[in-house]
Order: C-alpha cells, then sequence, then structure tokens
C-alpha cells in the first residue's frame, strides 16, 4: 500500500457538507481520502488534490470530477485560479511524511535504512539534507536542532557535526547516525526521531509552506466552508490550533473595548480528534494524528 490513510472516516465527515460541493485535498499521496471524498461526492461535485511528489501522480484517479495538480500546496489559491475555481466547500490537508516515501529507503526519511542524505518532497528542488548537514554553518544547524526537533543537546550536536564534516563528507543516514552511536540504546530510537525531523522539516520548509496554505485554504473557503487538517507533531498542531483560533500564529488579535476579537472560524470540536485504538493497532503510523477542524465564519 502506497499510504494508509489516518482518520479517513472522521476527515471527510467532517469535510463534506454538500454532495455537489467542489473540495480539496492538498495531501493526496495514495488517493486514499481522495478516493473516499469522491465516494461522497454526486456527479455534480467536484475534487482537486494537489501533491509535489512525482511518484505520488502514479496513483492518480481516473474520474471526469477529479483533478490532480503536481504542485505543492502552497500554491494552493493561484493554482486553483488556472482551473477557473475562486471559491471551494472544504478543504482537507494531512500533513507530514507519507507511508511510500518512509518505505522507499532511496528518499532518506527513514531512521531504519541507510540511504543517501536526502528527505525531498519535490526531487526536482536542489536543497536537501546532504546540502543542510555538510554546509550550514554550526548556529544554523543548532536552531534547526532545537526548533524544529526539540533537541536540548542541539548546540553540542551541531558542534559535532561541523567538526566531523571537516574530516568527511557526511553523504548518508548512516555517515550521521555513526556520529551520534554512543548515545544509550533506551533514547537513540527517540533522539534520531527527532533528528530527522528537523532535519526534513528544514529541507522541506514544512512550517512556513504549512503557513503558506492555511492562509490560502482560508481565503478560497466560502462562508460555512470547512477546513480539515490531520498534524503529527506539536510544531504543526500549534500553528493549526491557533490559526482555527485566531487566524494568527503569533502574537495576540487585537480586541474590542469589551476583550472580544474577530473571530476566523468556529471549532467543530474543541478538542482535536485522535485515533482509536483500533486504527493506531493496524497503523502504528496514526499514533501520533491530531485532527482540528474549522467553519469558516
Amino acid at each position: 500500500m502506497y499510504h494508509n490513510p489516518v482518520l479517513l472516516k472522521q476527515s471527510v465527515d467532517d469535510l463534506i457538507t454538500d454532495r455537489d460541493g467542489v473540495y480539496v485535498d492538498c495531501t493526496f499521496g495514495g488517493g486514499g481520502h481522495s478516493r473516499e471524498i469522491l465516494n461522497r461526492l454526486s456527479d455534480r461535485g467536484r475534487l482537486y488534490a494537489f501533491d509535489q511528489d512525482l511518484d505520488a501522480l502514479k496513483n492518480t484517479i481516473e474520474d471526469d470530477r477529479f483533478t490532480l495538480i503536481n504542485q505543492n500546496f502552497r500554491f494552493l489559491e493561484n493554482s486553483l485560479l488556472l482551473y477557473g475555481v475562486a471559491k471551494v466547500d472544504g478543504v482537507l490537508a494531512d500533513l507530514g511524511v507519507s507511508s511510500h516515501q518512509f518505505d522507499e529507503a532511496d528518499r532518506g526519511f527513514s531512521t531504519r535504512s541507510n540511504a543517501p542524505l536526502d528527505m525531498r518532497m519535490n526531487v526536482m528542488q536542489s536543497l536537501d539534507a546532504k546540502k543542510i548537514i555538510n554546509e550550514y554553518e554550526e548556529d544554523a544547524l543548532a536552531d534547526i536542532f532545537y526548533y524544529y526537533g526539540e533537541l536540548r543537546e542541539a548546540r553540542k550536536l551541531a558542534r559535532d557535526i561541523v567538526h566531523h564534516r571537516k574530516i568527511k563528507v557526511i553523504r548518508t543516514t548512516e555517515d550521521l547516525k555513526k556520529l551520534f552511536a554512543f548515545l544509550p540504546p533506551n533514547k537513540v530510537n527517540k533522539f534520531y526521531a527527532q533528528l530527522f525531523q528537523a532535519i526534513r522539516i528544514e529541507v522541506n520548509q514544512e512550517l512556513e509552506v504549512l503557513k503558506e496554505m492555511l492562509v490560502q485554504a482560508y481565503n478560497v473557503l466560502k462562508p460555512g466552508g470547512r477546513l480539515v487538517v490531520i498534524s503529527y507533531h506539536s510544531l504543526e498542531d500549534r500553528l493549526v490550533k491557533r490559526f482555527l483560533k485566531n487566524g494568527m500564529f503569533e502574537g495576540e488579535p487585537e480586541r474590542d473595548v469589551y476583550g472580544n476579537y474577530a473571530k476566523t472560524f468556529e471549532l467543530v470540536k474543541s478538542k482535536a480528534t485522535i485515533p482509536d485504538d483500533e486504527e493506531i493497532e493496524g497503523n502504528s503510523r496514526a499514533r501520533s494524528a491530531k485532527m482540528r477542524t474549522g467553519i469558516k465564519l
């Protein structure tokens, strides 16, 4: 399976309010969410899906109601306009890395395989993990590890990498992992997961891209339209939660004399929806998923 979609029924239940409506799947991948959306739409409904990964194009759906756009979802608004679409009824985004990207060893996403330091979701871009690890300044590496990986020892990690790369270029995931072979066995898996997450976020500019998508999703949604986002780590979820709450990513909104501020979304649920034990047992990658849904006011 290319990708096992997480929170499939719950996300599409939240998304679809009009069987004749126009919807967007920002993260097509294996097409699991898209197929379920199409199953819920009438003959008059339309679905536009985005994916920048060339591998995902092999999963395209032969359906007159469906259009797959080979673009990063940071270009959501303009890409839809090229198809004559100004407003939509719902936007779904299942963030993070697909099962296929993790399982394809040569993509370098997984901590389990020895592969070139790559981690690009769009293989056409020039910036990859090897360039970051071997060319970024020590301070920049430390910031990436601290802010994106939430690693307390970020500055020491950056210093160690800079020291070793002067001796030998760090080319593969195994080369990188060997630098930290001294870690105790009970900490190594979590450490590598945080380290690889930090590098991957920088390679793909994931947080900045997410911000751009959220703003554009608000722009293209009709009043009453729904934004459904599934995230997999606290950095993503924090941005989504704040944006749905007040339309901002940092700071506080302006309030009137009564302390009220203009809301952009109404939350479908006050707390995030998470997978149940049965789904997690069948798909371990669902364990960290959180889904939030907002209705545009």
